[in-house]
């Protein structure tokens, strides 16, 4: 609440839930419907935002690709999250030849593939579609919760409750769930908002180039390359689908500055 940024970051993303939750009941037409005789309308006209090359309404189909880039978003970052929690477990608390085969070989050979390229070459692979773009962008983002839970386990493993929780007999899955994880959520769930932002810009990213949700299923990405013939003519085609993703990505970025400043006990005096 002190942070005026923050607060502009959750204003925002409260507006784009409850545009993505409440799509079907306050877009005004359907997303996928055409009207030809008013193609390239701007702005006004019946359309609050103007229609696109086949008379499709612009702002049904963002509050639609609202729901697709908040879900993409929301379930590329709990695989992500998920694996990478298990895999930088292991890795840290355990060490040794687990920690090199998992952080040297496997971490390390992630990280030298271009995560977006990695997923380009995924979904080249396997065809577009909503699955294969969620598994792809996981494939390209466990690697990064995966190092820093890993960095974070081998620092608090070695803390005093550790080894009193050990000497009283506590087993290693234990230590984990209920003295480790716990203890080190803040960098994660912080890691997490910065990670949304990035899920939606790749998604996007995607649907700009072919690789995305199949037509006639509402994509900003999407938009944005139908946009690109009509740039001149038609540039309120670019106009609201680039500042939904410019603002959703913002949103999430300004949220997790807040939240990492809000985890440092070094600002909390500023």
């Amino acid at each position: 609440m002190r942070s005026p940024v923050a607060g502009v970051a959750i204003l925002l993303l409260i507006i784009f839930s409850v545009a993505a939750i409440a799509a079907p009941w306050i877009a005004p037409f359907d997303p996928a419907a055409l009207h030809l005789q008013q193609r390239l309308s701007p702005p006004g006209h019946g359309f609050l935002l103007g229609t696109d090359d086949l008379g499709r309404d612009i702002f049904s189909r963002i509050l639609f690709g609202a729901r697709l880039s908040l879900s993409v978003a929301i379930l590329v970052v709990s695989l992500s999250l998920s694996v990478g929690i298990v895999i930088g477990s292991i890795a840290g608390y355990y060490g040794r030849w687990l920690d090199t085969l998992l952080n040297v070989y496997i971490m390390n050979a992630f990280m030298a593939l271009p995560g977006i390229l990695l997923a380009i070459a995924f979904v080249a692979f396997l065809g577009p579609g909503l699955r294969n773009v969620i598994l792809a962008l996981a494939l390209s983002g466990w690697v990064n919760y995966a190092r820093l839970v890993r960095a974070q386990v081998m620092a608090a493993r070695e803390r005093e409750y550790i080894e009193a929780a050990r000497s009283l007999g506590a087993g290693d899955l234990t230590i984990l769930l209920r003295h480790i994880l716990p203890n080190i959520a803040q960098p994660i769930i912080v890691q997490a908002a910065i990670g949304m932002a990035g899920a939606i810009l790749a998604e996007a990213t995607l649907s700009f180039l072919g690789l995305g949700v199949p037509p006639p299923a509402a994509s900003w990405g999407s938009m944005l390359n139908d946009a690109r013939a009509h740039l001149f003519d038609a540039p309120h085609m670019v106009v609201a689908p680039a500042a939904a993703v410019m603002l959703c990505v913002l949103a999430f970025s300004f949220l997790g500055d807040a939240l990492r400043d809000l985890s440092d006990p070094r600002t909390q005096n500023h």
